[in-house]
């Protein structure tokens, strides 16, 4: 930063934050850190580490709000209700409100920002992050990870009318409120702005994800994660990620009856997976492992010889799986089932590091997936480009300064205040 630039003073309200293991939480704990880097004071406020196993984890209990002051700033981490079971929309949404809630209150000591950052999911930080900014003054900007409840009504998650139009009154409130939204693609800034009035469309800002292209490299498919599984020098076909209902992995475990060669591994946790394991019985080509810890992420995604990126037809353009850059990171091929012209085929397009087939066509998709096993050249090429077009396009040092910028471009009272007060 240039000596001449006064540095930012900037609130930052999460969902989750290092050492949660949440997507969303690396991400915005990356981009604190390169605020930081820039010289910038940041102030967080999340939810104690619970993502993992969906309870506060060993050694953060005890204590509703824990406090620590960081050499960029603090962090301030509160309970953040979790509940067990993840079908159980009631008691997810009382445990999102209870956070945030909860968040909100804790955000507003410390005197007037730059500027207040608050991150969706869960839906409900947008007013927790208004609230933030009536007391600290500085604009409020929403960055919007997943657009709710479009993704649930979609999936048939929420079906209930009430509670419907209860979320879609809090979405519209939200956004107004918001002196900008950030969001990760063309079709969710679509998707936004649509629902906001005319002169404040402009308000919708796309801003994409990063991926740590110095962690996350090409590595040897041989790893340990295989030996521990037991699995040999077979291909690998990889589903790494959240096991819900928004992806299509009945699709993936029925795929691999009909691709026997290979072993078909799903890691992760999630309200879908003892159903997939259920489905899966008798299989001997398809294996589950839980999540892995964050350092072993390049292992993860070494392990797999071909990345699968599938999501329901009908939520390409109100979710884009961030872990698509993770992959072409890794130097994987993606196959991705998923609605045509979004961003994630038009990002393996630009870069020519995978193929895209529709959602919820299991001919097209065992078709493309027969393809990439039996042309291993073409497919190593594949994740070739893709590593070096995500070097060029989604580095976190330039994610942050677009932050920056946007913060600087909206003003700042607390500047102001203290030019007027130098002024007189």
């Amino acid at each position: 930063m240039s000596p001449s630039i006064e540095p930012l003073r900037i609130a930052v309200l999460c969902p989750h934050f290092a050492p949660d293991t949440a997507p969303t939480g690396e991400v915005i704990t990356r981009i604190v850190a390169e605020l930081a880097a820039l010289g910038h004071e940041l102030h967080v406020v999340t939810a104690l580490p619970w993502y993992r196993e969906h309870r506060i984890e060993q050694g953060w209990q005890g204590r509703a709000v824990r406090r620590e002051a960081t050499p960029w700033g603090s962090i301030t981490r509160v309970n953040p209700f979790p509940g067990d079971d993840k079908r159980n929309l009631v008691r997810r949404a009382a445990g999102f409100a209870g956070f945030s809630a909860l968040a909100g209150l804790s955000s507003l000591r410390g005197g007037r920002v730059d500027a207040v950052i608050a991150m969706s999911p869960p839906l409900t930080m947008g007013l927790t992050g208004w609230g933030t900014h009536l007391v600290r003054r500085g604009p409020l900007v929403f960055n919007i990870q997943d657009v709710f409840p479009d993704a649930a009504v979609e999936t048939g998650a929420i079906t209930n009318r009430r509670i419907i139009g209860l979320a879609r009154w809090l979405e519209r409130v939200s956004y107004h409120r918001a002196a900008a939204i950030t969001v990760l693609s063309d079709d969710l800034r679509d998707n936004v702005a649509a629902k906001m009035r005319p002169t404040r469309r402009d308000r919708v800002h796309v801003i994409p994800n990063f991926v740590d292209t110095e962690f996350i490299q090409p590595a040897d498919r041989m790893t340990g994660l295989r030996t521990e599984l037991g699995i040999g020098t077979e291909p690998v076909v990889l589903y790494a990620g959240n096991v819900g209902f928004s992806q299509s992995l009945e699709m993936v475990v029925d795929a691999a009856r009909d691709v026997p060669q290979a072993t078909f591994l799903i890691n992760g946790d999630g309200a879908a997976r003892a159903s997939l394991e259920q489905r899966a019985a008798g299989l001997p080509n398809v294996r589950f492992s839980g999540y892995q810890p964050r350092l072993r992420v390049p292992e993860v995604l070494a392990t797999g010889d071909v990345h699968l990126v599938p999501l329901k037809q009908g939520l390409g353009r109100v979710s884009v799986p961030s872990k698509t850059y993770s992959i072409l990171a890794a130097g994987r091929p993606v196959l991705a089932a998923i609605d045509p012209d979004t961003e994630v085929p038009r990002m393996l397009a630009a870069s020519g590091g995978g193929l895209a087939v529709p959602p919820d066509d299991p001919a097209a998709f065992v078709t493309a997936l027969r393809q990439l096993l039996a042309e291993p050249a073409a497919a190593a090429a594949m994740g070739a480009a893709g590593r070096e077009w995500v070097l060029g396009a989604a580095s976190p040092r330039a994610v942050a300064i677009a932050y920056e910028q946007l913060v600087r471009s909206l003003g700042s009272p607390r500047r102001r205040s203290a030019f007027g007060s130098a002024s007189r």
